[in-house]
């Protein structure tokens, strides 16, 4: 099985879904087998490729004629990479993981037996540590956390860590700290320097060198459904997720 990541942050905003389909987008102009699960209600790195939501979540379906998981996967348009579209409806799994906790392992086994046949799968995860940023970190191998540069991100990112951990502590696998990312980094803000301090200070090793600066460039490529890197690839905000790409497969370390 390939790199399994999971791109999560429980604060809204910080770069999320940029960072994961900017990280799809890389890996499979790499060559290699890319597979991007939107699994947000919000659906937005399915729209930000041009996509449609899927109707229902297909990650609650029983039944022994109920299609495999890998038959809601869809190819993207661009070369190598497929997406597992997002559902409005896909917070039917939190609350079936409330009330019926033993069926985690059940969605667990179906989204691994999809992940097999790629060479990287990323989780564009809600902005909560529920139960659906839960199953992901379950499922991944690495996590990654995007961080945006102000202060009430940094609170967030202490109970983030504790949840990395907690799931972390709980898995027979191994999950490792791809990295912390500093994302809409403006380098004429006090404010952005200052947080950027107190991150590595703090986190040390765990946080990427490269940071993601704020760029225009990422918004008009949302606004189009498509990856900046294709939008707009000599933008600034381009250039450092193509840095990132190449340097997320070198950073490896066990939390």
């Amino acid at each position: 099985m390939g790199r399994i990541f999971c791109i999560a942050n429980q604060k809204g905003g910080v770069g999320k879904t940029t960072t994961a389909i900017s990280l799809a987008d890389g890996f499979a102009k790499s060559s290699a087998k890319t597979l991007l699960i939107d699994f947000d209600p919000q659906c937005n790195a399915t729209s930000g490729l041009r996509m449609q939501p899927l109707g229902s979540s297909p990650y609650v379906k029983t039944g022994e004629n109920c299609p495999p998981l890998r038959d809601s996967v869809v190819p993207s348009g661009m070369h190598n990479l497929d997406v597992l579209p997002g559902s409005r409806n896909i917070a039917e799994v939190d609350v079936l993981l409330r009330s019926r906790p033993e069926e985690a392992e059940k969605i667990l086994r179906q989204i691994r037996e999809t992940a097999g046949a790629y060479d990287f799968v990323l989780f564009d995860c809600p902005p909560s540590l529920g139960h659906l940023t839960q199953l992901a970190l379950f499922a991944s191998a690495e996590v990654l956390i995007p961080m945006q540069c102000e202060y009430y991100a940094m609170e967030g990112l202490t109970h983030m860590g504790a949840m990395v951990k907690k799931v972390a502590a709980q898995k027979p696998e191994d999950l490792a700290f791809a990295g912390i990312l500093l994302t809409m980094y403006d380098a004429g803000w006090e404010l952005t320097h200052e947080v950027d301090r107190e991150v590595r200070n703090y986190f040390g090793e765990n946080v990427f060198d490269i940071v993601i600066p704020r760029d225009a460039a990422v918004s008009e490529a949302q606004a189009h459904g498509m990856p900046v890197m294709d939008y707009s690839p000599r933008s600034r905000a381009a250039r450092a997720y193509i840095e990132l790409c190449m340097d997320i497969l070198d950073r490896r370390t066990v939390i």
